[in-house]
């Protein structure tokens, strides 16, 4: 190593100067600043995370302070340096330095000047572009022998660029052993072997990242300079800055001369500010001509490559150019795998930079960066950029192609592919019409996308090739159409024209689009639920429901599992549909979707079950929850109105009830359950105010194809005194053939029978039948039915049997329980909370944290048996039969 030194020392043939004292080999004089540590402004802010990371330096060889121009690294070396143990040389190192005579003849003065002078046998360079033979070894050999080590800081190493000078300085390092301790102060990577210190432990970091600003810091900073700021907003003005110490003290400085300083660092301009005018000076004006036109033309990207870079300037040297940028600390971030980003606040300086220097040009790179990206696959960007340049063709173009439709209409991103053609005008391609009737027909007019739709219809008629993915998307689109318009048919025949076109697709691109299929499917279904084809509804609805294919078709899944529940709902299965629609709303907390994103329908269904089982305020709860005005989809449009409906007239309001039933929507086809329970609602109102005959007439436009229907009506014709009518319309009611009708059917046909049967004086039917209801509606918790009866049941429930069975879930009191009244006890106004006992709620929260048995026993010093009786005893109370179900339903109740 010595001779590999020793061989750059020495210019043969040079004569030897001897030096001047006091002068460098130059003949200058040294200049006393570059050895005296750089003062501190009173606005400097002490961290002192940086500074005990930097007390580190005095424990390894070598200590990096690595950041871009502004980061903060001088400073903090400074304040540091001012209280490290002596003796600490600083060295601000200048562009001349890179001359070995110069830069370690300055090395030596810093020495002497910090109180750690070398001896005579440590020869001074007398060359500027050279030095002694054995310069290097001598004060490596000097330096090994100190007792105290001397720490040497090099502020502004970046200037040094000879390999020379890289080379001696680490072999001094390296054979000084414990007497010096180096500091590097740099923007760039040092010439030297850092893997090998890093490797050993003998290497101290701190680079960009750790020298950022954090929004505590931050405000602390803006606090020197006068300014108070909020905490929220100091993070803010750290996300645009990413923490960069220049930009925020920078923008502390203007912001003081501003009339409104907090409002001008909320929206300061970068491009003509302080900032700016550092920013321009210190890294873009620093660079050559071709590097400055590759950073103004990226400085329209979010990210990018090599390759995108070499798009955007007509050129092929982006890969080194941008390589060395990211070396020197130029604002450049490496991403990894050849990716990079401009720092933001760099970012929108360049932009309007470029837009003075190169105006109307950045349009078109907008339009080459969405061409190359859509080349390489990266569909998303691409559409950003198409926008951006205004290019629609272009941009629609992509996404139909790509068989991407879908995403504006589900998925995580359809708000924000929504808002990116929200601007979009004037005429275009087929594709482009069908966007806009995607973003029409998704929105809150969607009558807005039909003309655009049918256009794209005739345009796309006919098998034109290369057309496929466009006609597929204009056949899912009329399946949506159909369906928001209540149009069955037109959705069974669009539909299965998208059927036939998934043929012609390429297999790959179906494949990578899983939410074509899952709405075509979620489409279908709820157009054949409107039409009161529950089970045909069921079977499409159930395959959507069974998908797996991650965030492409979460939503229409969740959706499909509202739908399902309120199938079930509807047929008179309370306790299924709850449970359906506990899983849809508990599968989008797990995503971590926005609320309701697809879960609308779910929650009004638990809103409906809650209503039936007299839950007044846990269901309003439920439709606060479902915002009032989303997509006049007519499903949960009807849902909506109808359980208001329902609530209205379970806490007395008929008037109020009759107006909420209308779903003011405007479909082709009337939906005939949606029909049926208005018509009930209204019957209800006219009975409530003591309108019998409006009652019954008002029934006419219920379908006896309607099980769960046909028996409300029943319930009324039989308040109305037309037993033989309720009888009628009882004997009439055809079970669904998949599983029957539910227990919310069979309670009210029992109670409906038995309310005849107590008419007609045949008190012992009476009592059987309201005996089986109570049997059929306590597991369901079904109280609605039993409210809404009438007077006459009340003497039924006071008798002993019946008691037994209504106690502690229809009537107060407990099952068995000695002394008991015997007079009648009329049921609740309203749902009392579910009551677990203590040791109840101990074994609820365990099994919420997901514990077994055997875990909570342990835990609970119980025998498992004990955890088990536990366990049942709460899901009886809390009707469900799985543990998942007992915690989500305990949540809901607010129980945990």
């Amino acid at each position: 190593m010595v001779s590999a030194v020793s061989g750059a020392c020495e210019n043969a043939g040079e004569p030897v100067v001897a030096p001047v004292p006091g002068a460098d080999p130059l003949g200058d004089p040294f200049l006393r600043t570059r050895f005296a540590l750089p003062a501190r402004p009173p606005t400097f802010l002490r961290r002192q995370r940086l500074t005990h990371h930097l007390d580190r330096a005095l424990r390894t060889p070598l200590t990096l302070v690595n950041g871009p121009a502004g980061a903060g690294k001088t400073l903090l070396a400074a304040d540091w340096a001012a209280t490290a143990p002596p003796p600490v040389a600083w060295l601000t190192v200048e562009a001349g330095d890179s001359r070995p005579g110069v830069f370690w003849a300055y090395v030596l003065q810093a020495l002497r000047a910090c109180g750690a002078p070398v001896s005579d046998t440590v020869r001074a360079p007398a060359e500027a572009a050279a030095t002694d033979r054995g310069m290097p070894a001598a004060l490596a050999a000097e330096l090994s022998e100190r007792d105290r080590p001397v720490v040497l800081v090099l502020d502004e190493y970046d200037r040094v660029t000879a390999p020379v000078v890289a080379e001696q300085l680490g072999f001094v390092l390296g054979h000084a052993g414990h007497g010096l301790r180096l500091v590097l102060v740099t923007r760039t990577e040092p010439l030297l072997p850092l893997h090998r210190y890093r490797a050993a432990g003998e290497l101290t970091e701190i680079r960009a990242a750790e020298l950022a600003f954090t929004p505590e810091e931050a405000a602390a900073l803006l606090e020197l300079h006068g300014l108070a700021l909020p905490l929220h907003a100091a993070r803010a003005l750290v996300d645009r800055t990413r923490g960069w110490a220049a930009g925020l003290r920078l923008s502390a400085l203007a912001a003081r001369e501003s009339a409104d300083p907090d409002l001008y660092l909320k929206e300061f301009e970068a491009g003509r500010s302080t900032v700016a005018d550092f920013l321009l000076a210190e890294v873009l004006n620093a660079r050559p001509a071709t590097t400055q036109d590759l950073l103004l033309r990226v400085s329209v990207l979010e990210r990018f490559c090599p390759g995108l870079a070499d798009a955007l300037t007509g050129r092929t040297d982006a890969g080194a150019v941008l390589a060395g940028l990211h070396r020197d600390n130029a604002f450049i971030v490496h991403l990894g795998h050849s990716w990079y980003q401009l720092h933001p606040l760099f970012g929108e300086i360049l932009r309007a930079h470029l837009r003075e220097r190169l105006p109307g040009l950045e349009p078109e790179l907008h339009r080459r960066a969405a061409r190359w990206l859509r080349r390489s696959g990266s569909l998303p960007e691409a559409l950003a950029h198409g926008a951006a340049a205004g290019d629609w063709d272009l941009t629609t173009g992509a996404l139909v192609a790509d068989l991407a439709i879908g995403q504006l209409l589900t998925g995580l991103h359809a708000d924000e592919l929504t808002r990116l053609f929200s601007s979009m005008e004037g005429d275009g391609s087929p594709a482009t019409d069908l966007v806009r009737a995607a973003r029409d027909l998704s929105g809150p007019d969607p009558g807005r996308g039909l003309p655009h739709l049918r256009r794209a219809g005739r345009r796309l008629a006919g098998d034109v090739p290369g057309t496929a993915a466009a006609r597929l998307s204009c056949a899912l689109l009329e399946t949506l159409a159909a369906r928001l318009t209540g149009c069955p048919r037109q959705a069974e025949t669009a539909a299965g024209t998208a059927d036939r076109l998934c043929r012609d697709v390429p297999a790959q691109l179906l494949d990578k689009h899983p939410e074509i299929r899952a709405l075509l499917l979620t489409h279908l279904g709820s157009a054949r639920l409107w039409a009161g084809r529950f089970e045909d509804a069921r079977a499409v609805l159930t395959a959507v429901a069974d998908l797996c294919d991650g965030s492409a078709t979460v939503l229409p899944r969740l959706e499909s599992m509202g739908h399902l529940a309120l199938i079930d709902y509807l047929n008179g299965w309370p306790g299924r549909a709850e449970r359906k629609a506990l899983a849809a709303v508990s599968e989008a907390e797990r995503a971590g979707l926005p609320q309701p994103s697809g879960c609308a329908v779910a929650r009004l269904v638990l809103a409906a079950v809650a209503v039936e089982r007299d839950e007044l305020d846990r269901a309003q709860a439920l439709l606060d929850a479902v915002p009032p005005h989303g997509t006049p989809d007519p499903v949960p449009a009807a849902g909506r109105a109808l359980v208001t409906a329902r609530l209205l007239l379970a806490r007395g309001r008929a008037r109020a009830a009759v107006r909420a039933a209308d779903p003011d929507v405007r479909t082709a086809v009337a939906s005939p359950w949606a029909t049926s329970r208005e018509a009930l609602v209204r019957s209800a109102a006219h009975l409530a105010e003591g309108r019998p005959e409006e009652a019954t007439a008002a029934l006419r436009r219920v379908s006896a194809e309607q099980p769960a229907c046909a028996v409300e009506a029943a319930a009324i014709q039989l308040a109305a005194g037309r037993d033989g009518a309720a009888l009628d319309l009882l004997d009439g009611v055809h079970p669904h053939p998949r599983g029957g009708t539910g227990p919310a059917v069979s309670v009210r046909a029992a109670l409906v029978r038995a309310g005849s049967a107590a008419g007609a004086g045949d008190a012992a039917t009476a009592r059987r039948l309201v005996a089986q209801a109570l049997l059929d509606a306590r597991r369901e918790r079904l109280r609605r039915p039993f409210l809404d009866a009438g007077a006459w049941l009340r003497p039924l429930l006071a008798t002993a049997p019946a008691r037994e069975l209504a106690a502690g879930w229809l009537t107060p009191g407990a099952p068995g329980r000695p002394g008991s009244r015997s007079g009648p006890e009329p049921p609740p106004p309203a749902l009392a909370a579910v009551e677990l006992s203590g040791r109840e709620r101990d074994v609820l929260e365990r099994l919420a944290r997901m514990m077994s048995a055997e875990e909570i026993a342990a835990d609970l010093y119980v025998s498992v048996n004990t955890v088990k009786t536990h366990l049942k005893s709460v899901y009886r109370k809390l009707a469900v039969n799985r543990r998942g179900d007992a915690v989500r339903r305990a949540r809901d109740l607010r129980l945990l």
